[in-house]
């Protein structure tokens, strides 16, 4: 059965992303579109991007060929093409949706479908759910497709190039005059990922002064997943360090994602990335209103909020549901984002952008002339000391089973000799402990593992919130 997770269906190259499961998925699509997208005009068409990845162009191809044979315009992306540049294209050019042919930051043997409604953001349960049901109903004799050469000539399927008007909005973003003003030295990881001529072009029409590794392409990203954590950053850590950058930034391999490393060679985590930029944006752009993290993200945002006369809205798990919050309430939304990688800002798409959040993130450098360290130390003044982490616990399927049972039948009052104040099942559990502290649980729903993310003042507490939470889970 085809499955949308928080973004998208993904599955392994050759096994289930194949290329009849691809027509049969853009089928379900279009069946969407025409028969339950409330909002589709006839003519409106449907951008086509894809990644680095081995095959992408040609499923991408594949993909619009149905919608073609649909008579839905297929605008086929002219390369590889980042996710957040899929999202403002449909809604600067008022499109029925985007389809992305990525996985993300998977492992290389993964590829994966990721579909936008009109309203740009990641499609919202209720919608994946009918596509899904549609995919359950279609067999590939049920797909319609016109050949691409067919398609061409009769101009339902164009070449298209969305990139232009996605550079002229970042640069009405980003202060880069205050960029190039500082004169800074950045470090650019492209992961050999879409952000390729996005992240570092941008950086260099500036005027900064740049170095860029892996921007080729390589399907197999050097051996590991396209992700922008601390350890696939080791070869950027390691050039700020001997070569005096004062920022390193690298996106995933749709550039959805960020990883950011500061002059000292540290990696600054999302959790602080988010309340760095929600400081960043009060101090320069004087914005009032709320930010908006997911349920298992850094309650630092809170408690810089308050000090800074904002509200936080805390969502389930998934970018559309940040993205939902921010089309509802375009003028009070500030900032949204997530402890793995995705942020957006007031005046921008509904959809995590890893190329924005780095150039952010160079800009508040430059204007507060710090370090991100010396940053985060200002945040802290406000906020308190807050350490934060997350671990991944791959359990045997007895013990996963246990564990849930365990979960379904009554949460505890006391964890590591600690006592619950509140328990939070908006998605997973969150057990908060106190002002300062909390650990949470979610459950994957495709594999055998459990997420544990835990939050206290101190690195002693933290360690004894983990050491309870892992006990908890492995029934001790």
């Amino acid at each position: 059965m085809i499955k949308f997770g928080t973004s998208g269906w993904r599955g392994i190259i050759a096994d289930d992303f194949t290329f009849d499961n691809v027509k049969i998925v853009t089928q379900a699509i279009c069946n969407y579109i025409l028969n339950d997208a409330k909002d589709y005009k006839k003519g409106a068409g449907v951008i086509i991007g894809y990644d680095t990845r081995f095959m992408s162009e040609k499923f991408a191809v594949a993909s619009a060929e149905v919608l073609a044979g649909n008579k839905i315009k297929a605008l086929l992306c002219k390369r590889n093409t980042p996710t957040p540049v899929v999202a403002f294209d449909i809604i600067e050019n008022k499109l029925a949706g985007g389809i992305n042919f990525t996985a993300s930051h998977n492992p290389p043997e993964y590829n994966g479908i990721k579909f936008s409604p009109s309203w740009g953001g990641p499609a919202l349960p209720e919608t994946t759910e009918k596509i899904e049901k549609y995919c359950a109903g279609i067999t590939i004799k049920d797909v319609k497709s016109v050949s691409l050469s067919e398609g061409l000539k009769s101009k339902i399927i164009e070449y298209y190039d969305p990139r232009p008007a996605y550079i002229k909005r970042i640069k009405e973003l980003v202060n880069f005059k205050a960029l190039k003003k500082s004169s800074i030295k950045i470090a650019v990881d492209i992961l050999h990922g879409t952000g390729d001529d996005y992240l570092d072009t941008l950086l260099s029409g500036a005027g900064i002064k740049l170095k860029v590794i892996n921007k080729e392409r390589d399907v197999l990203f050097d051996g590991h997943s396209p992700e922008p954590n601390e350890e696939n950053l080791k070869e950027l850590k390691s050039i700020i360090k001997k070569e005096s950058y004062k920022i390193g930034l690298s996106v995933d391999g749709d550039a959805d994602r960020f990883g950011i490393i500061d002059s000292d060679g540290t990696f600054i985590t999302p959790n602080q990335v988010i309340p760095i930029l929600l400081y960043h944006l009060s101090k320069t752009r004087g914005w009032k209103g709320f930010a908006v993290r997911s349920v298992m993200t850094s309650h630092m945002l809170d408690r810089l909020a308050v000090k800074l006369g904002a509200e936080v809205k805390e969502t389930p798990v998934g970018f559309k549901y940040i993205g939902e919050l921010m089309i509802e309430n375009p003028n009070d939304f500030i900032i949204g984002g997530e402890e793995s990688g995705g942020l957006t800002i007031r005046g921008h798409v509904p959809e995590k952008d890893g190329i924005l959040a780095c150039l952010l993130m160079a800009e508040a450098v430059a204007v507060h002339k710090k370090s991100l360290g010396a940053i985060l130390k200002d945040i802290n003044k406000l906020t308190g000391n807050i350490v934060t982490s997350r671990k991944n616990f791959r359990l045997p399927k007895e013990t996963m089973e246990k564990f849930k049972e365990t979960l379904k039948k009554s949460t505890p009052s006391k964890i590591g000799g600690m006592t619950i104040k509140k328990v939070i099942t908006l998605d997973g559990y969150k057990f908060i402990i106190d002002e300062s502290a909390w650990i949470g649980f979610r459950l994957s729903g495709t594999e055998p593992i459990v997420r544990l993310y835990a939050e206290a003042s101190s690195n002693d507490k933290l360690k004894k919130l983990i050491s309870a939470g892992e006990k908890f889970v492995n029934g001790k």
